[in-house]
């Protein structure tokens, strides 16, 4: 994951063809994007993006084209452990259809006052801004896919 970052105003990825850092807006996800300088095509991200400020999250969540499915959890916690291979399975399967997202809430204990995280993990889907799903508790990845599903039929 090291050679994924998220900024303000998307999400930082090395190509790896030619190795030029490259933006994917939030806005465009979704899409096919290219390397600037190579112009292979970026594949979408395959795996959970870390995020480190409530500055990056909110602009994730807010301008993101796809929903954003949001793992809440910390490094001392067992069941996020357990969860985080998880996690990425459903990152994986998911690509180009569902931006999923981790934060460390001993990093950003406001982000889980602000959003209800009570207990960990915790997860969250997000759509425009707003939260439209939330379920405390470790999940398989058949059951993360399902509360997934959940909100992609809903919509």
């Amino acid at each position: 994951m090291s050679n994924i970052e998220t900024d303000e105003r998307g999400i930082l990825i090395t190509c790896p063809k030619c190795g030029r850092r490259n933006r994917m807006k939030y806005e465009g996800l979704g899409k096919v994007f290219r390397c600037a300088q190579c112009k292979s095509e970026l594949r979408p991200l395959g795996e959970p993006v870390d995020v480190h400020s409530d500055l990056v999250f909110d602009a994730l969540i807010s301008r993101a084209a796809l929903p954003v499915l949001v793992d809440f959890w910390a490094p001392w916690c067992g069941p996020c452990k357990m969860v985080a291979p998880e996690i990425r399975k459903v990152a994986t399967e998911a690509a180009g259809q569902v931006l999923v997202a981790k934060v460390n809430t001993e990093e950003l204990p406001s982000l889980a006052r602000r959003f209800r995280v009570t207990a960990i993990p915790t997860m969250s889907i997000f759509r425009n801004g707003i939260e439209v799903a939330h379920q405390a508790g470790a999940m398989a990845a058949p059951a993360i896919r399902k509360f997934l599903e959940q909100d992609l039929v809903a919509r």
